[in-house]
């Protein structure tokens, strides 16, 4: 078998180096950071309420970057505020680890608060 070289297709040489900007590119699909995203939620979060769907993103990227949206469901009371905190902080790390992308914007949306059953035992039935 006879070597060839992928510049000019001459037996023997050695193969032509691609200079970096013409190699291409790797895409990652907006599903798959999504799915980063989701997940990076579900592990900040923790244990979900009884009855509460886990948390779920959709995300937009643009070239390097994705502005993500949290999607999540938590127990009251609790600190709030705390809890959308630390599903930002691990949204950007996950998703700039995994996917190399900058994370610019995460928006946590609460979509339910559930109370917790100590709270509903000691709230009784009090007006």
């Amino acid at each position: 078998m006879t070597a060839v070289d992928a510049g000019t297709g001459e037996p023997g040489g050695s193969p032509a180096v691609v200079p970096p900007g013409e190699r291409g590119a790797t895409r990652i699909a907006d599903r798959v950071v999504a799915k980063i995203a989701s997940q990076a939620a579900r592990e900040a979060v923790g244990t979900l309420p009884p009855g509460a769907a886990p948390p779920h993103a959709t995300v937009v990227v643009h070239h390097d970057s994705a502005r993500v949206r949290v999607h999540a469901e938590l127990d009251y009371p609790g600190d709030i505020g705390g809890r959308c905190r630390q599903v930002r902080r691990h949204v950007v790390e996950r998703v700039g680890t995994l996917a190399g992308m900058q994370v610019p914007e995460v928006v946590v949306q609460v979509e339910r608060l559930h109370l917790t059953a100590e709270f509903r035992a000691a709230r009784g039935r009090t007006r």
